[in-house]
């Protein structure tokens, strides 16, 4: 399906107009790419063509030059955000649940979760990448990942509209029409101060101590969660929003794209996918088991270069190479 997207969103970049994309059902905008395919699929050119393509997709979206409407409605995780949050509007209605849990799969947010997740305000991008914390409805705007809220009931008529533009003010004014302004508090907006304070520690170790110093019935939650999670992922990911937080969109994919070709190889991967969407037994069996056991070492080869070929290039610059 990345391919097919890429493809007619290809056919159409130079072309003035409007794009607008959304789920087949009711159900789900997409729930993310299909890890379990990428494991029980074996051989790592494969999962490396799997994980090139998604994110050459991810950056054509981000400088499209159409106007771009991802209508996000029901369930956005993983793949699904790569799809949404790069675009120029991101439309979220009351089915919407956004989440990127992928460190309980011994995985990490990709999809250049390490460029818009420290942009997020605060911590949150953090949090978020760490504990896979699930928003919903009006919250995925006043966190920051939607431009737009309109209920599902008018997205019919949305489209409509949207089909009927010519230009892109026409674009922007339809969707601020449809737009559902609402004052009731940010679902995180009394734990912010506690999420940026816990979560502003150097390191992993260093947020655990927080929250258990905290000690707060939502820290001993938050621990609970992070428990649960790959200890390498939790660590891999803290490297990756530290580092995305100074780079350009195609600098962290070409930095995610080392990231999952590597983890690929990696045991907690194929463990996590296994236990959460395999066997469903829900106890996967990370190797190493605790945060004290991963070593900076360990962390770093996520991030080491690949083999001359094999590194992320896009389009552009292979072209500008020749």
């Amino acid at each position: 399906m990345v391919r097919q997207i890429y493809g007619a969103m290809k056919s159409w970049q130079d072309k003035k107009g409007l794009v607008v994309i959304k789920g087949a059902g009711e159900k789900s905008f997409c729930a993310g790419g299909d890890v379990r395919a990428v494991v029980e699929n074996g051989p790592v050119d494969s999962s490396r063509n799997f994980f090139r393509e998604e994110y050459r997709l991810n950056a054509l979206i981000s400088g499209y030059k159409p106007d771009y409407v991802a209508i996000v409605d029901g369930i956005t995780m993983g793949g699904g955000v790569g799809l949404s949050v790069h675009g120029k509007y991101r439309v979220a209605t009351e089915r919407t649940m956004f989440a990127m849990p992928e460190t309980a799969i011994g995985l990490f947010p990709d999809v250049g979760g390490g460029h818009f997740l420290p942009r997020l305000q605060g911590k949150l991008g953090l949090y978020l990448g760490l504990t896979g914390f699930r928003l919903k409805g009006k919250d995925v705007t006043k966190a920051g990942i939607a431009t737009h809220y309109v209920e599902s009931k008018d997205l019919e008529a949305l489209e409509k509209e949207l089909v009927a533009t010519t230009n892109s003010a026409e674009v922007a004014a339809v969707l601020n029409r449809f737009n559902v302004k609402d004052t009731a508090e940010f679902v995180l907006a009394k734990n912010m101060s506690q999420i940026n304070q816990c979560f502003s520690g150097p390191t992993v170790e260093a947020i655990v101590a927080n929250l258990e110093k905290d000690g707060s019935e939502w820290a001993q939650s938050t621990l609970k969660t992070l428990s649960k999670m790959s200890p390498t992922s939790m660590k891999v990911t803290k490297k990756q929003l530290d580092l995305g937080a100074n780079c350009d969109l195609r600098s962290c994919l070409k930095m995610e794209f080392r990231m999952a070709v590597h983890s690929v190889i990696k045991s907690d991967f194929k463990e996590g996918v296994r236990a959460m969407l395999i066997d469903r037994d829900q106890s996967p069996k990370w190797d190493p088991a605790t945060l004290n056991e991963v070593t900076e070492q360990q962390v770093d080869r996520f991030f080491g270069p690949l083999p001359d070929g094999d590194e992320l290039v896009f389009e552009d610059e292979k072209k500008a190479n020749l």
